[in-house]
């Protein structure tokens, strides 16, 4: 979960003189080493930091170092067309920021689901207008999301949020939504609270996270700290069976892949050694992360489209961050308190690549599903999340870091989101698309 960034004048465009190779090259290269050093931290990142409230408030560290930047990136291709498959998703590329001031439906007061490094406000962030704000398609309102019509339309339901940290930082917003209603009952967690399941009684809905940032099977050799000691070994032609072996019993799904195919990996296929993500001296074929995530999102759509089990699947796009200045080790901020306004950003091109990806083997596989009876939708959060520089914690991911020293330096989190905040909208748009999905 990390982004592309370059230290200019507006840190917000990249590769304005597409002309020169020779500079495109060693941005490339330089950019995917603060994507590579950006993702010892991204996923929950395990900082030294204060310990406010043990496990909750400390961001795990679930990435590894990876080294060096590529001598030379795999080619990219930035997406500009808007994708409309039978109406399978609305876009977000269609959408503004609205100013919203009702606000949030919950705080952090009256959601107890929000993990320390997400209280933002309990952690002292001193605004509070990145609240009042809320996405709306141009032509029309979202309809705001109901949790008690949620919840009745979820009786005797299953589902499950498949991915990332980015998915449980999803999979909480919802819980805290859902909380005005009825508070869930956490049934379940793995060993390092990834992985977590919990219960709404009177409705009997089960709601699960599955941490599986591959989505495939890996094998990842990193210490307690995050640190690796060799490179990964992901099998691009086998499913991570830790949310497969689950999958029979899920309604509704929401998978999501992230930018954890950024590093450094050896890939496996038919089991043999099919080549790498940058790994000089090794004597392989660079094949590059747009290889590996095509891969991935091709198996599991396959995966879902071809099952008898018949749940409702949603394919989440790839989530911007917003570090400026520098990267996470670099003093990367973000500390802007308003959305952009339409025009005013980019998309990076890392992210238009793997949206890019997501959209096409999304397209390729829509047609089987159909077939098949399979109902898939694609929840484009993409271009909305980009909009939103202002909805992270950045250094109120730990509590109170200015407390002793308002001149601390401290390194901020610019990818996941604050509770409440922007990702909010997502469950906004989540619901609307799955009550136009039951209605249809």
């Amino acid at each position: 979960m990390v982004k592309e960034m370059r230290f200019d004048s507006n840190p917000l465009s990249l590769y304005k003189n597409k002309h020169n190779h020779v500079f495109v090259k060693f941005a490339v290269s330089f950019v995917l080493l603060g994507l590579a050093f950006r993702l010892f931290v991204s996923d929950s990142i395990r900082f030294s930091s204060v310990n406010f409230e043990s496990q909750q408030t400390q961001i795990h560290v679930e990435e590894a170092n990876t080294g060096p930047p590529v001598p030379s990136a795999p080619p990219i291709n930035p997406l500009s067309a808007d994708f409309h498959p039978n109406e399978t998703h609305i876009s977000s590329n269609q959408g503004k920021m609205d100013p919203d001031p009702s606000g949030p439906i919950y705080s952090n007061v009256t959601c107890h689901a929000i993990e320390g490094h997400q209280n933002c406000m309990r952690n002292g962030r001193p605004d509070s207008g990145y609240l009042y704000w809320r996405w709306n398609p141009r032509d029309c309102e979202l309809p705001r999301f109901n949790p008690e019509r949620f919840l009745n339309f979820m009786r005797n339901k299953w589902w499950a949020f498949i991915g990332d940290s980015i998915s449980r930082n999803h999979v909480q917003s919802l819980l805290c939504i859902l909380s005005q209603v009825e508070q869930a009952v956490e049934v379940y967690h793995d060993e390092e609270y990834r992985s977590k399941r919990w219960q709404f009684p009177s409705y009997n809905f089960t709601l699960s996270v599955v941490w599986t940032p591959f989505l495939l099977k890996a094998e990842v050799f990193e210490d307690i700290n995050g640190v690796s000691s060799s490179e990964i070994r992901l099998y691009l032609d086998e499913l991570d069976t830790k949310w497969t072996e689950q999958y029979k019993n899920f309604d509704y799904v929401v998978i999501a892949g992230g930018k954890w195919f950024l590093k450094t990996a050896i890939y496996h296929e038919n089991n043999t050694v099919k080549g790498c993500h940058y790994c000089p001296g090794k004597n392989l074929t660079e094949l590059g992360f747009d290889y590996a995530y095509r891969k991935a999102l091709q198996l599991v759509l396959s995966f879902v489209t071809r099952l008898d089990q018949k749940a409702f699947v949603f394919l989440r796009t790839t989530t911007p961050d917003h570090f400026e200045n520098g990267e996470w080790f670099s003093g990367g901020t973000c500390n802007r308190s308003v959305p952009f306004k339409e025009g005013e950003v980019e998309m990076r091109d890392i992210d238009c690549t793997m949206r890019d990806i997501e959209l096409e083997e999304f397209g390729k596989a829509t047609g089987i599903g159909a077939e098949k009876g399979v109902t898939l939708k694609l929840l484009d959060t993409t271009s909305l999340s980009l909009l939103r520089p202002d909805g992270h914690p950045g250094p109120y991911r730990q509590f109170q870091p200015f407390a002793k020293d308002k001149n601390a330096k401290v390194q901020n989190d610019c990818l996941h989101w604050c509770l409440p905040g922007p990702i909010d909208s997502w469950n906004d748009l989540l619901m609307e698309m799955m009550v136009d999905g039951i209605n249809g």
